[in-house]
């Protein structure tokens, strides 16, 4: 299965949450230890992971430091506010990663702008971004059994796609929520298509989840990334091994 995180700027915990959560699992096999009283060498026999922390760079990089930092886009990041805190989610291109993805896409939404903006500018066409089209490409390659991305905030799981959602969607989402306390939810607007677990339910008919990790308001400061972490490790090791 794929686990990968940080698709907007201002979500940069959930990459060092997730490669936390690797190194731990790492440590386990290595020195033979339970984690969360699970035996790691018997529940991932036969299962692969694969972790994509940083989907993308170019966005965190200008939510931490500003728009500096954004090569031959400085000037558009600079005009669009990219050194405003808490603004940026795009890509150094203005585009939207989690709205760039073919699920969706045309579909009309009051409010998405039409440009190359901070965020939610889905981008001329699906998969026009190369990080879009990296991530399709390596889910086309490996064709995973299911996925999970890592998004903040609001402690939610989301879980359903269209008429292609797999009857066990649900059921699996339940146990992951009680395994964190997270709630089972459907997301409204502009979240409910677009996104990468969309577009993976639509083309692969095969459970595609995202996981709102924390609370508060983004960008969630440091200092939550180990209590979150110990929250929602079970979570991720129930959903690496499901």
């Amino acid at each position: 299965m794929l686990f990968c995180a940080a698709f907007h700027g201002q979500e940069w915990i959930t990459s060092l949450i997730l490669l936390r959560f690797c190194e731990e699992i790492c440590f386990c096999l290595q020195k033979n230890l339970r984690m969360a009283e699970i035996d790691l060498h018997r529940g991932l026999q036969g299962r692969t992971l694969f972790f994509v922390p940083l989907i993308n760079p170019d966005g965190v990089e200008i939510a931490l430091s500003g728009s500096h930092t954004a090569g031959r886009y400085e000037t558009l990041v600079w005009q669009l506010g990219g050194d405003i805190p808490g603004r940026w989610q795009a890509n150094a291109r203005g585009v939207d990663i989690n709205h760039n993805f073919d699920a969706g896409f045309s579909t009309p939404c009051p409010g998405m702008p039409d440009a190359p903006a901070p965020r939610r500018y889905r981008g001329g066409s699906p998969e026009s971004e190369p990080e879009t089209a990296a991530l399709c490409a390596l889910c086309r390659k490996h064709r995973f059994r299911h996925v999970t991305a890592l998004h903040t905030q609001g402690e939610e799981i989301y879980w359903d796609y269209g008429e292609h959602t797999p009857p066990q969607s649900r059921m699996m989402a339940e146990i992951l929520a009680s395994a964190s306390g997270y709630a089972v939810s459907s997301p409204e607007g502009a979240a409910s298509f677009g996104g990468f677990k969309d577009w993976f339910i639509d083309t692969f008919h095969r459970p595609g989840f995202t996981f709102e990790l924390g609370r508060g308001e983004n960008p969630l400061p440091l200092s939550d990334m180990l209590k979150i972490g110990n929250q929602v490790r079970e979570m991720l090791l129930l959903d690496a091994i499901m």
